[in-house]
């Protein structure tokens, strides 16, 4: 099975195409693929391009615990620059149809950085699927382990809560992540980032991502953090996110629709031997 690797910031996805599989892909291979000992190791599988009636190529997102997500900012910027690497589309600008809707790519001219448009950032509960009443989900308290956290939640496409926090550290984040990650309040399970507002251009984070654990770098959760600071009003529409893996740059405009801009890297390809499927682990 031939495939590619890429990061953006630190978030590595390996891309495999359709031809390359013979059935869907088991949750069990998707796990052992991902696995940084006894697989390539990543932070989640881009399989594409996959036909799409709506859009230029179609793609599926598969998380290291073998669940599949619907977008993944990151993934995407990491999808587009495979595209054009392979010669698979003709010109730097596309769409791409996630389970989390469409999104429109662009590959910069030095093919380095890739710009994609996140779509329409939303704070309603009933679309992110927060529990209670149908209200933005803005400045609530959540206890963890008799600690009150601030948090508000958003989605763009899949669904995050964002922990207001002073010093947002990697212990934070491994500690209380994989806990509100499952609290009954997200039906669906949450992603989860603790951000602090530097300036009114500058915030950081550190992510726990749902499926995948604490990850250096997100697309999709600079973008829900960004967006909360942009609409608490402690920031401008321009954001760069700061990230242990790096820096993004998140833009809203006045609907909060997003755009997201920042650099992939081509790590490596190969292919995976039938051997690396049969040993336990």
């Amino acid at each position: 099975m031939r495939y590619s690797k890429y990061h953006a910031l630190g978030n590595d996805y390996i891309v495999i195409q359709p031809a390359e599989l013979q059935s869907e892909p088991e949750p069990e291979v998707i796990r052992r693929i991902c696995h940084r000992n006894y697989g390539i190791g990543s932070d989640g599988i881009l399989l594409g391009p996959l036909s799409s009636k709506s859009s230029d190529f179609g793609l599926r997102i598969f998380n290291p615990d073998g669940t599949e997500a619907e977008k993944s900012g990151n993934g995407l910027r990491i999808f587009a620059r495979f595209l054009w690497d392979e010669s698979l589309t003709r010109g730097r600008s596309f769409t791409v149809d996630t389970l989390g809707g469409e999104v429109s790519c662009e590959v910069s001219t030095n093919v380095k950085s890739v710009k994609v448009e996140m779509g329409m950032v939303s704070f309603d509960s009933t679309v992110i699927s927060v529990a209670g009443v149908s209200r933005e989900v803005l400045n609530e308290e959540l206890e963890i382990d008799n600690d009150v956290l601030t948090y508000c939640a958003a989605t763009v496409g899949n669904p995050h809560c964002i922990v207001l926090s002073n010093d947002p550290t990697p212990d934070q984040a491994r500690h209380y992540g994989p806990k509100i990650e499952v609290n009954p309040r997200f039906p669906n399970r949450t992603n989860v980032q603790f951000m602090k507002v530097i300036d009114r251009n500058n915030i950081k984070i550190e992510i726990w991502e749902r499926g995948a654990g604490y990850t250096l770098a997100s697309g999709s959760s600079s973008t829900a953090a960004a967006a909360v600071a942009h609409k608490l009003g402690m920031c401008e529409p321009d954001i760069i996110v700061q990230m242990p893996g790096g820096s993004l740059l998140i833009q809203f405009s006045k609907e909060f629709f997003a755009t997201m801009t920042g650099p992939v890297t081509k790590i490596c390809e190969g292919v995976m031997t039938e051997e690396m499927f049969k040993d336990g682990f």
